[in-house]
């Protein structure tokens, strides 16, 4: 099996941090995000990541190179034109069943179906109630999927399409995709890859829609900040300071690396801080704060900063913070 990663977007929701991280590379519990999801395909037999790159392409080639064994294929999608654009990209390189991941989400889901689900593939969805954030996906009585529907006004489906997908009759897959490429592109001028799911379904195709026990967005602040706290409380990443904190209050749940000074201050909860990071006379809630990061004085809350940052005598407050440059979350 090959796995598909697509990974050009710019992750505008994390402006001015994506400037220099690739969304992907992201870290939450001092973790980037795409380890988390490579942790998934552990025990699989996979043959090759076929990584579909843009933005800060060189970072991320970098990154996965030198940090998974997984042989990885690059390809450069350099028109943004969609998750069927982006996939159709893999296209020379597949010649047997694909499990695509898009990873700016982070799932509990069983991957072990692809051994035992007899489909042509398999789509992964989270019940929601929140439905017309979303696609959502119409099954039948026994789960196979019938339509998938972006944004429905009424509640046709609870299914919200959460990007994780495994396709065994890869063949119809990329014909469907090569009929969606061929008509006039859809909102945003792109082209969608779950037309290419419809295209398969409209043909005989049997599509198992799966559900997953969780679903956590690491796509813009106050997500990422929501899976940062659900991985410290039960994700396994919470970790206390082992070293000396003078007059100051640790509120679990956090994740402090060793090499973190912390003195007269009141850390948590829901925080990661980073190793070479300084935190004095200040208060930081609801945050992630990255590597050498120095506060003084101040307070942070609901917010990410980036490496190296200096934070003195101020309040930073639901917004993003690197390079100096400091933006309101989206």
């Amino acid at each position: 099996m090959k796995v598909i990663v697509p990974l050009a977007g710019k992750g505008t929701r994390l402006l001015p941090l994506t400037k220099r991280v690739p969304k992907p590379l992201v870290h939450v519990a001092g973790r980037p995000v795409m380890d988390y999801v490579m942790d998934t395909v552990k025990g699989f037999d996979v043959d090759e990541l076929i990584v579909i790159t843009g933005h800060l392409k060189d970072i991320v080639e970098r990154y996965i190179v030198t940090h998974y064994e997984v042989p990885a294929k690059f390809v450069e999608q350099q028109t943004l034109d969609g998750t069927a654009g982006a996939i159709n990209l893999a296209r020379p390189f597949v010649n047997g069943p694909v499990l695509i991941i898009f990873v700016d989400t982070l799932f509990d889901a069983d991957l072990s179906l692809i051994r035992t689900v007899a489909a042509d593939g398999i789509l992964w969805a989270k019940e929601v109630e929140d439905y017309q954030r979303f696609g959502v996906i119409v099954t039948d009585q026994r789960g196979y999927m019938q339509s998938i529907v972006e944004k429905p006004s009424t509640p046709v489906s609870r299914l919200a399409n959460i990007g994780l997908y495994y396709i065994k009759d890869w063949k119809t897959l990329f014909d469907g995709i090569a009929h969606v490429l061929k008509q006039p592109p859809g909102k945003g001028g792109e082209y969608y890859l779950t037309d290419a799911f419809q295209y398969m379904v409209d043909r005989g195709r049997r599509l198992f829609t799966a559900p997953v026990g969780g679903w956590y967005d690491c796509g813009k602040v106050d997500t990422l900040l929501e899976t940062n706290r659900h991985l410290l409380e039960g994700g396994g990443r919470a970790r206390i300071p082992q070293g000396p904190c003078p007059r100051c209050t640790i509120v679990p749940p956090v994740y402090i690396e060793d090499g973190v000074t912390i003195h007269d201050a009141t850390v948590g909860p829901n925080v990661s801080i980073e190793a070479g990071s300084y935190v004095t006379e200040s208060t930081i809630a609801n945050s992630i704060l990255g590597r050498g990061v120095r506060v003084v004085g101040s307070t942070v809350r609901d917010s990410v900063v980036g490496d190296e940052q200096v934070i003195e005598g101020t309040i930073v407050v639901a917004s993003v913070l690197d390079g100096g440059e400091l933006v309101a979350a989206k």
